[in-house]
């Protein structure tokens, strides 16, 4: 039998599952670096996911709870287009990656894990990264730690200012 530790895990097994949705955060910022919140602008917000595909998985998502594409307002879908493009030259310039998913699940048909409150992924990619583990074990390889990640990317983030 093949065993592959991931002891950061037990966190989340062990741990309490929250009530609430993940994506209402408080408007306070002491949590942030808890909850791997990189940036928040006036209507939307970018994330780290905790349970990533890749290092450098980041969300984004509007503060507003809403389901649908069509239920933002025009506000929230311009800061929402202009942080995702910020997010991609974020990606490529600390991981060098060469190129980027950029997904929205709507719709728990369509793989939203949390389909109450809408959000993008944005996942680097590099060439061959497909790599034995991921076809043949279905397991990914993180080299870097995701605090280690949160830290590295921060900076970026807080040079952004307003979107």
């Amino acid at each position: 039998m093949k065993q592959l530790w991931a002891p950061w895990r037990i966190e989340y097994i062990l741990g309490p599952k929250p009530d609430a949705c993940v994506f209402c955060i408080p408007e306070h910022r002491g949590e942030d670096a808890e909850r791997l919140i990189l940036y928040r602008g006036r209507h939307v917000f970018v994330l780290m996911n905790k349970f990533p595909y890749s290092n450098g998985h980041l969300l984004v998502t509007p503060y507003r709870h809403v389901m649908e594409l069509s239920a933002l307002s025009s506000e929230e879908s311009r800061e929402l287009m202009d942080l995702l493009q910020k997010c991609t030259v974020i990606l490529k310039d600390r991981f060098h990656c060469q190129g980027i998913n950029v997904g929205l699940n709507l719709g728990e048909a369509a793989g939203a894990g949390i389909r109450e409150h809408m959000h993008f992924h944005l996942v680097p990619r590099w060439n061959g990264d497909s790599s034995f583990m991921a076809v043949l074990d279905e397991v990914r390889v993180m080299p870097e730690h995701l605090i280690s990640t949160y830290n590295a990317l921060k900076p970026y983030f807080d040079t952004l200012g307003d979107v």
